[in-house]
């Protein structure tokens, strides 16, 4: 057994590769591409270490190549939701008594084989299985995915560093850090291969032992998340993936007596079902169960007259249109004032017009398709509605194509009424909808923008006039968990900004915090006395 005391330094951010023309990483991930679409994969399940090809098979597609098929899955049954379950269980006093860094030394490797010989082909499973282009592939599915496996391994050490402030003579107070008693289920989304990965893969940090379920829209880039955890040394059983459905998932897990925790990225209403489903077997589990959830957005840019029109255009076309929209974070409302709008709409509406839309493997191509067919004519049909609203103009935009693949025009719609439809509704597609306030109509607006909403994912504030930056801060203190100043609602980075909301976008838990690890930590406190009393009495008893 080791004595030494380990240290792991604060990481630096994992670094973001430009993929220009004539770079090695472009000629790599074009190989990459190519050897995924050689051939369709299998997709198991992993189950204790072992691949699992049993079930309803189940094919692939990339969202923006309708008719290619990449793979198969095979959406699992209750046994194997059974057996996952008990993998876990058997996993867990192993992996729970192995040292911390041991553990944290699988995450740390893990990290370096996706940023080197694991890179090209975890972003070319995320461009293909999610329809990302090449750049929003690499902020997602390497250099935030490596970020998260590095920076929840120093912090779980600094938690670790936290203990009792004092011990008095003849007493040792320390505290241990011990996992949850039983298993998480991880339940992830498609949107992001990050958060697919790191939300099994914190808690199993922590020794904690997990269920995970993903997205079938992302499975694709799951498999190659597991093969990545075997690569790292992740033993048997510590992470069990299957893809059964969500509702028989929940149905089983829900009802065991060791669940210990959820960890979860999806709808609100999901979440709130997940959460009922809990409460109403809370009296049946060995502990109460942690719930951590993020969840929905309709963020918000708001811009005061005092801000540079240019700087709002380019922050609501990529914080509104990257990923097609398909961000918790993206910016689906804004509140424009009408001495900056005409100037704001020229350059948005001008730079949308420069815009490519396609296949992922043209590196051209700025937007791709949206993730499903539902997903498809769900935002096909706020569109329909909005044309048909007589308080909305289509400003630039509003058509969709899903004969090839499932394509939606990045869309900017013009709504008189400050609660119509899609400025209050989460439509999560490439749809802005701009209102246009007076600008001596300032806190009215920021009211407004407070209100209309029952999310508080992010949302930002442009404006030069520093008392209004305060005072938009102040107001809007509540409606955002993730609040930016002259920048586009999206992109946290972790390890500089922690990620999560509140209202019913979900338990603000920040991801890529300390904050998030500590969900996962059940601590004990241990109180040692060297040299304990022989005599009940104390002093007070005694005789004048």
């Amino acid at each position: 057994m080791s004595d030494a005391i380990f240290n792991l330094s604060i990481p630096p951010n994992e670094p973001v590769l430009a993929y220009a023309p004539g770079s090695p990483e472009r000629e790599s991930l074009k190989q990459a591409l190519a050897d995924a679409k050689s051939a369709a994969r299998e997709l198991p399940a992993f189950i204790n270490g072992e691949r699992v090809l049993e079930g309803e098979k189940v094919s692939v597609h990339p969202p923006h190549e309708r008719s290619f098929t990449l793979g198969h899955f095979y959406r699992g049954t209750d046994d194997h939701v059974h057996r996952a379950i008990d993998a876990a269980l058997a996993a867990k006093p192993a992996w729970e008594a192995l040292p911390w860094q041991q553990r944290a030394a699988v995450f740390l490797r893990a990290a370096d084989l996706l940023a080197g010989p694991f890179r090209a082909r975890m972003n070319a499973a995320t461009m293909l299985g999610q329809s990302k282009n090449a750049y929003q592939a690499e902020i997602d599915a390497v250099a935030e995915m490596c970020d998260f496996f590095r920076f929840n391994a120093y912090f779980l050490q600094e938690i670790y560093r936290e203990q009792p402030l004092h011990s008095p003579d003849g007493i040792w107070n320390r505290l241990e850090y011990r996992a949850l008693e039983g298993f998480v289920l991880a339940i992830t989304p498609f949107n992001f291969t990050s958060i697919a990965a790191n939300l099994p893969a914190a808690p199993a940090l922590c020794g904690n032992t997990v269920v995970w379920k993903p997205a079938e829209t992302q499975i694709y880039s799951a498999v190659v998340i597991m093969e990545l955890f075997e690569a790292a040394g992740l033993p048997p059983g510590v992470i069990n993936l299957i893809y059964t459905d969500g509702p028989q998932v929940g149905d089983i897990v829900f009802k065991h007596r060791d669940f210990a925790g959820l960890h979860f990225t999806g709808s609100t209403k999901v979440f709130q079902e997940l959460w009922k489903e809990i409460g109403n077997n809370i009296g049946h589990y060995r502990s109460y169960p942690r719930i951590v959830g993020e969840t929905g957005g309709k963020d918000f840019v708001v811009a005061h007259p005092s801000a540079r029109a240019e700087e709002v255009a380019v922050a609501l076309l990529r914080g509104a249109f990257e990923y097609q929209g398909q961000k918790c974070s993206a910016a689906s409302r804004a509140y424009l004032p009408a001495s900056l709008w005409p100037a704001i709409k020229d350059r948005l509406v001008s730079d949308i017009q420069t815009l490519k839309t396609g296949t992922v493997e043209d590196f051209g191509n700025f937007i791709n398709a949206v993730i499903d067919e539902r997903a498809f004519d769900r935002i096909a049909g706020y569109l329909e509605g909005a044309k048909a609203n007589d308080a909305v103009e289509v400003i630039a935009g509003g058509n969709c194509d899903k004969s090839e693949g499932f394509f939606v025009e990045p869309t900017v719609l013009l709504s008189s009424d400050p609660r119509s439809t899609t400025m209050v509704e989460e439509i999560f597609g490439p749809v802005l909808t701009v209102y246009v306030y007076e600008d001596d109509q300032w806190e009215e607006t920021l009211e407004l923008v407070d209100s209309t909403s029952p999310y508080a994912l992010t949302g930002a504030v442009f404006a030069t006039d520093r008392t209004v930056i305060e005072s938009a801060s102040k107001a809007l203190r509540n409606a955002a968990g993730n609040f930016y100043v002259n920048d586009k609602p999206t992109g946290a980075v972790v390890g500089q900004q922690p990620f999560g909301g509140a209202r019913a976008s979900g338990t603000n838990d920040k991801a890529g915090s300390a904050i998030n690890l500590q969900r996962w930590i059940s601590p004990r406190l241990i109180k040692e006395n060297f040299v304990p009393p022989v005599d009940y009495r104390y002093p007070f008893l005694g005789e004048d």
